[in-house]
């Protein structure tokens, strides 16, 4: 009977228990939170400090360094010969073109003939002096009368001298039906055509002396005081080709509403046969060599106008705004960034800042892949 009453109790107690556990009133151990996981697995890498090159970019046109304009020297008459065209490369003195010579060798003549007329002229007027101081001296002639021939003796002279400057002028026209280049280059332009009357200021050629280009870069105002004649510069002809030149001379006024100057760049002599005058340009100033303190570009992120890197330290990655600077290569140069910091080499896109990251070594980092 006693037996049974124990027995109930405890079942009675059992159940409760049961009870209790199953409306959760029973004490439970609390679990810890499973550890974080690392977001990503990353190389990373310390910047380097490098001699790199300094540069100033620039963009400007190519132009004649002198270009004549090439034009007769005498009006109303014919070209009936032209003897170069746009391209050519002419020496000093060459004949371009050839104006009809007719009607100037008749002046010519005609004055030739004049001066021919005044010496005779003269020498009769010295002729009629020598033979008045005769007669003058005998008594025959008065001093009026030998005065009177020594004057027509002088004027029969300056006859002869206005008659010999009429010939030279004469002369010269008829060397001018010849146009001739004033100097060896490349023929520019051309306006001269065969029948044409030509007029004084006419333009009929454009010559680039010397075949010589020069590239007229456009410099912002802040940059000028960086450079200075005899600078080395690098010009890019559309083809990809690299000129080589040097920087001549800087303008001595600033754009006041572009706020930029010009500077004139000397190309090599043979530079006509790889860009055009004309054409626009890109190229660099190489201002020497200066430290950098270098990444990967890989390890450079762009975000919303802004570079970042993310350094990394005690397992985790902060995000660090930096400045970028020269490239060379696969390197960009940063500021803002201690050179004791160990970055992350790439992957940066998939980063965040405060992420828990997992390094490996680049051994392991290449299997991988």
């Amino acid at each position: 009977m006693m037996r049974d009453r124990r027995l109930r109790q405890g079942l009675a107690a059992v159940s409760v228990l049961a009870l209790l556990t199953a409306c959760g009133d029973s004490p439970r151990e609390e679990k810890a939170p499973p550890p974080a996981k690392p977001a990503l697995s990353v190389t990373t890498v310390q910047p380097q400090t490098l001699d790199w090159p300094q540069t100033l970019t620039a963009g400007g046109n190519v132009a004649a360094w002198q270009e004549a304009i090439i034009g007769p020297e005498i009006a109303n008459h014919r070209i009936v010969e032209v003897r170069a065209s746009v391209g050519d490369v002419v020496a000093r003195g060459q004949l371009l073109a050839r104006i009809a010579p007719e009607t100037v060798e008749a002046e010519f003549a005609e004055t030739r003939a004049g001066v021919a007329e005044a010496e005779a002229a003269l020498a009769e007027a010295r002729a009629s002096l020598e033979r008045a101081r005769q007669l003058r001296d005998k008594g025959f002639y008065s001093a009026q009368q030998l005065s009177q021939a020594q004057a027509a003796a002088e004027t029969a002279l300056a006859r002869v001298a206005a008659a010999k400057a009429r010939q030279q002028s004469a002369g010269l026209r008829k060397s001018k039906t010849e146009i001739l280049a004033p100097d060896a280059g490349i023929i520019s332009a051309r306006s001269a055509t065969v029948g044409a009357t030509v007029q004084p200021g006419q333009e009929l050629f454009r010559l680039i002396r010397g075949s010589r280009l020069e590239w007229r870069a456009e410099i912002g105002a802040a940059d000028l005081s960086r450079l200075q004649p005899g600078v080395p510069a690098s010009v890019i002809t559309p083809a990809g080709e690299r000129l080589e030149g040097k920087l001549r001379a800087l303008a001595p006024t600033v754009d006041t509403r572009t706020h930029t100057a010009l500077v004139y760049v000397d190309l090599p002599a043979d530079a006509a046969k790889r860009i055009s005058a004309g054409m626009f340009a890109r190229g660099e100033f190489r201002l020497g060599a200066k430290p950098a303190l270098t990444v990967p570009q890989s390890a450079l992120l762009l975000r919303e106008g802004f570079a970042y890197v993310f350094r990394y330290e005690g397992g985790k990655v902060q995000q660090l705004k930096v400045t970028p600077g020269r490239r060379v290569d696969d390197r960009v140069e940063v500021t803002g960034l201690d050179p004791a910091s160990r970055v992350v080499a790439s992957g940066v896109g998939f980063l965040a800042d405060g992420d828990a990251v997992r390094v490996i070594e680049g051994n392991e980092a290449n299997q991988g892949k």
